[in-house]
């Protein structure tokens, strides 16, 4: 059973999420304090984070920022209407993506289940994989990736890149020089049936700059074709 942790200060609404995940199959444990978050994440295994922003004591930008140094596992802000500066700084700092209050609980399931699918088929089971097959790998300029042991190394140096990140470059690198738009890559890598957000793939496509690119305000590797969306260069 997959273990979510819920980082939510309102008890209301943190036992409306608790109830509506375990109704889902998930089994759940709550913090509703943002001191405890991190030492709670390292004490036990959990697949996936919900988090909210507004916390007392520690916010939930510090608190992804620091777990995103520490886990790949999907983390979900959820936010209230219409703050998208807080939208934009926390998937900056690696969030994967972001619900808003009020919400739908079924909506709330559907994008937890989503984000945990995704993030199995990307890591795989160890268990599961064939030694005996070569590791594939897809090189772009002077970056390496690896898709079966969800790696990615620049001049032969790893570098790190949670669940979105990585699939989002996979996808561009399987893709090379084909010109995509924001709404195209919103539909192939988070896959929802609402309308598509821009700054949710401009501000991971910037992350992944940041990582791969040698000057990032000067990209060589993604190239942003103006009016169009981005492209990735062989």
């Amino acid at each position: 059973m997959k273990k979510i942790l819920i980082v939510e200060d309102d008890k209301k609404i943190a036992q409306l999420e608790q109830a509506y995940l375990e109704m889902g199959g998930y089994e759940t444990f709550c913090v509703y304090d943002g001191a405890d978050v991190e030492a709670e994440a390292e004490k036990n295994q959990y697949d996936l984070i919900l988090l909210d922003l507004m916390l007392p004591n520690c916010s939930g930008h510090t608190i992804c920022e620091n777990l995103r140094k520490k886990t790949d596992i999907p983390i979900l802000m959820v936010t209230a209407l219409g703050e998208s500066v807080d939208v934009i700084r926390g998937l900056g700092l690696g969030a994967d993506d972001y619900i808003t209050k009020p919400f739908d609980p079924a909506q709330l399931v559907a994008r937890v289940k989503a984000h945990l699918e995704r993030y199995e088929r990307l890591v795989g089971k160890a268990s599961e994989k064939k030694e005996e097959l070569p590791e594939s790998k897809i090189t772009v300029q002077n970056v390496c990736i690896y898709p079966e042991n969800w790696k990615v190394y620049v001049d032969g140096k790893e570098v790190r890149l949670p669940g979105k990140e990585f699939e989002l470059l996979l996808f561009l690198a399987r893709n090379a020089n084909m010109v995509f738009s924001r709404e195209q890559l919103f539909e192939r890598i988070w896959g929802y049936d609402y309308e598509s957000d821009a700054a949710t793939v401009s501000v991971h496509i910037n992350r992944i700059r940041e990582k791969i690119e040698r000057e990032p305000k000067k990209p060589k590797i993604i190239d942003t074709v103006w009016g169009v969306g981005y492209r990735l260069n062989n």
